[in-house]
């Protein structure tokens, strides 16, 4: 956990121990980098705020070094537009302060679920091949044209889960339930994921081939290759 309130801290920390967790607390994005660098956690949980380097500098520099590692942020600002930024630069979740903590723990274990669920899904195909844009599911890698693609951890949930799913519209609220498996949430997480997709897939991200939005439902995958997914 890095946040430079050491009073939030150490309640989080102690709710977390609590549900079984180790926690790893850092006061400042310098001593976060230093510490997710030598521990490799399994989960990062980041304010947005700090001096130094804030929050969204240190989500940044996680995405370029570890790409899969979820993280999830803290943010005092409530307008909408900051929580979008802190998704754009790829928090997999966030939580508003003030924060109950224990809603803290539920949103961790479920973003801690969907990352472990991925280890075994047997009705996923080993590969997904869409032409030139492929995932190996098995290692969580995509790659398009033969270059490898820097894909979140929440990014790569939703690709496989459109590619796996081809053809069929789902609204953005199924896309919470199936992929981020929150039964409520902000649906413009969902908006924001699939425009950072898109920018990563799509030959023109302003006029989508693959991941079309479907007006009055959500969105649907479309495949340039007709054999995609089988």
């Amino acid at each position: 956990m890095v946040d430079d309130d050491l009073t939030v801290s150490d309640v989080v920390r102690r709710y977390l121990e609590q549900a079984g967790c180790e926690v790893q607390l850092a006061a400042d994005g310098a001593d976060g980098l230093a510490a997710i660098a030598a521990a490799r956690p399994d989960l990062v949980v980041l304010d947005l705020m700090m001096p130094g380097i804030d929050g969204l500098e240190v989500c940044r520099r996680i995405r370029r070094q570890l790409p899969d590692l979820p993280v999830v942020m803290l943010t005092a600002l409530g307008e909408e537009a900051d929580r979008v930024l802190g998704l754009e630069v790829g928090a997999d979740d966030y939580v508003t302060k003030p924060f109950s903590p224990r809603e803290l723990v539920l949103r961790i274990r479920s973003v801690l679920r969907r990352t472990a669920a991925h280890t075994a899904r047997p009705t996923v195909p080993a590969k997904l091949t869409d032409s030139t844009l492929i995932v190996d599911t098995a290692r969580r890698i995509a790659t398009r044209d033969g270059a490898p693609l820097s894909l979140t951890a929440r990014e790569i949930d939703l690709l496989i889960f459109f590619m796996h799913h081809p053809g069929r519209a789902w609204s953005r609220s199924d896309l919470l339930d199936k992929v981020w498996g929150w039964q409520f949430g902000d649906q413009s997480t969902v908006t924001v994921h699939v425009r950072r997709l898109r920018e990563k897939i799509e030959t023109d991200p302003a006029d989508p081939h693959r991941i079309r939005t479907v007006w009055g439902v959500g969105y649907r995958y479309d495949p340039l290759d007709e054999k995609a997914g089988q």
